[in-house]
């Protein structure tokens, strides 16, 4: 099984065609044969009746039985081959005239009534010593006007058929020989040949590198059986520029997010280590420096927590949880926050969710950080939940200024703001709506946002019944 594995794929098919070409061909060869030889036997089986009736009507027209026994010879020339038999004889009675050169011994026969014709069911098979088929046939004929009866028994040995058999059947095993040949060999060209679209493919394949990545496969170009492939093979590389675009973006977002804190904390260094501070300084400077390491923290923490979550490395608690309890808990504690800008919050909520504690009110508590931060001053931030068909639906709105369509769709994206402008209240920058994405994937969820005209911005969560 090994062997035949490592074997290229023409070669199998070339194997496979030729045995498909040998079965057909020898099968074939097999039923011309035995055609063959059937329409031998008959013909010679026909022929033998011919005689024996010919005999028949000659015995008839003769005045006695003495003509026949004084022309012997005659007999002997009209049987047509010099191995077959030919013997008169009356009934009950040894032969008187005895065509035999092989001295065969007939089998047990009942001769053919004068009023009834010979036919091949008359027959009666037999063998030669040497294998050689023979055929044999009893009759009853008269003799002149007088009479007298005779039983003519006549048989055919099939030499000269087993000779053309034989020779048939060699011919047959050649040509059947020369054609699986000839077959496997227009089957390689074959496929050869149509493969080549395939090694076209693997070539334009192999031209693609990260810095290469643009190329596609020509869909147009191949055959009808290989675009489906095509069409995978080029819907594959769109995904993997996506992703690679997407890491690019990433790392390019991650390192300005990073250079910030990190110019600062330097630039900060620097100038406090240019002269010689008062203790209070230095403390002032530490506290800088540790808030800018706390911001580089929750940047790395944020990372972590999506890395693991993209590669389906958190594990996952559920427990059941009262929705109104829990966003009523979310609503004061950012109750503060929000009466600093004037916001209300509202709870509105109903039922229970299977999710894990944590990661639930960390997703929660993102989008309604995100809704306090862009909702109008003296508005309303409302907090929902209600049972839906096979889940549950949770909402955050708030009344804000419309986002465009191709906004909403990269809210979710990893560093993207649609508002380049700071809040002490974010989470991390750019990554709270992303973590909110992971973290329902990780339930099994699902994360969607929209805007109306008006600016009425929905957040919904939708986190699905235990399986």
């Amino acid at each position: 099984m090994n062997i035949w594995r490592s074997q290229s794929l023409t070669a199998r098919v070339t194997f496979l065609f030729a045995l498909i070409a040998c079965a057909i061909v020898t099968t074939l060869g097999m039923y011309l044969y035995s055609s063959t030889r059937q329409a031998l036997e008959t013909r010679a089986d026909y022929s033998l009746i011919g005689k024996v009736e010919h005999f028949r009507h000659l015995l008839h027209d003769l005045y006695n039985v003495k003509q026949m026994e004084d022309r012997p010879t005659l007999f002997e020339t009209m049987l047509g081959s010099e191995q077959d038999v030919l013997m008169f004889a009356y009934p009950g009675q040894a032969p008187f005239v005895r065509v035999n050169p092989d001295n065969m011994i007939p089998p047990q026969m009942t001769p053919q009534s004068l009023d009834q014709p010979l036919t091949l069911a008359q027959l009666h098979a037999g063998e030669r010593a040497d294998g050689v088929r023979v055929r044999w046939v009893s009759a009853v004929a008269d003799v002149g006007g007088d009479g007298t009866r005779v039983v003519i028994t006549g048989a055919h040995v099939m030499t000269q058929e087993s000779h053309i058999l034989a020779r048939y059947y060699w011919q047959v095993i050649a040509a059947a020989a020369v054609a699986v040949l000839l077959a496997a060999l227009l089957g390689f060209l074959v496929l050869k040949r149509g493969f080549l679209p395939l090694t076209a493919m693997a070539g334009r394949a192999a031209e693609v590198s990260p810095t290469n990545i643009a190329i596609r496969l020509r869909e147009e170009d191949a055959p009808q059986e290989l675009r489906r492939l095509a069409a995978s093979f080029n819907a594959m590389l769109d995904r993997l520029a996506d992703g690679y675009e997407h890491l690019s973006q990433f790392s390019a977002d991650l390192a300005h997010e990073i250079r910030t804190p990190i110019g600062a904390l330097m630039g900060q260094t620097q100038v406090t280590l240019g002269q010689v501070r008062s203790a209070a300084e230095y403390q002032q400077v530490l506290e800088s420096n540790l808030e800018e390491l706390q911001r580089l923290s929750r940047i790395v923490e944020n990372i972590l927590f999506l890395a693991h979550a993209d590669h389906a490395g958190l594990a996952v608690e559920k427990t059941p949880l009262v929705l109104a309890d829990e966003l009523h808990k979310i609503a004061d504690y950012f109750e503060g926050v929000a009466e600093e800008r004037g916001i209300r919050l509202e709870v509105d909520a109903s039922g229970k969710v299977q999710a894990s504690p944590v990661m639930w009110r960390r997703a929660v508590s993102n989008l309604v950080v995100n809704a306090v931060r862009y909702a109008a001053p003296g508005s309303t931030v409302r907090l929902s939940g209600r049972p839906q068909e096979k889940g549950i639906d949770v909402a955050v709105e708030n009344q804000g200024d419309p986002i465009p369509a191709e906004q909403l769709e990269r809210l979710f994206d990893r560093f993207y703001r649609g508002d380049q402008s700071r809040s002490e209240y974010t989470e991390s920058n750019g990554l709270g709506l992303a973590i909110v994405r992971a973290i329902m994937l990780v339930h099994g969820g699902s994360a969607e946002v929209a805007c109306s005209r008006e600016g009425l911005i929905r957040f919904s969560l939708y986190f699905p019944e235990p399986g």
